[in-house]
């Protein structure tokens, strides 16, 4: 099982759209920013998860993911940033 989400960071309003198969594990090391020339390591404060999607295999993750990075997708994401 594999997890399409989207995360926040409210300091710099910035998102951040990914998949994993950990969510939990994922998020944390977004935070502690365990991958430091990641997009996410380059703002500090808390990232926030804003939306999550299970799909069965990673090929669905690749796809749903890649929806979600275009313009449509965007545009429905932004309906789950808190204001």
């Amino acid at each position: 099982m594999y997890s399409v989400y989207v995360i926040y960071n409210k300091k710099h309003k910035k998102i951040y759209i990914g998949q994993c198969q950990d969510m939990k594990d994922r998020l944390d090391k977004h935070n502690n920013k365990t991958y430091r020339k990641s997009y996410t390591a380059r703002f500090d404060g808390y990232w926030m998860l804003i939306y999550e999607e299970k799909v069965n295999t990673r090929k669905e993750a690749l796809v749903r993911e890649r929806q979600l990075k275009s313009y449509r997708g965007r545009e429905f994401v932004k309906k789950f940033i808190p204001k």
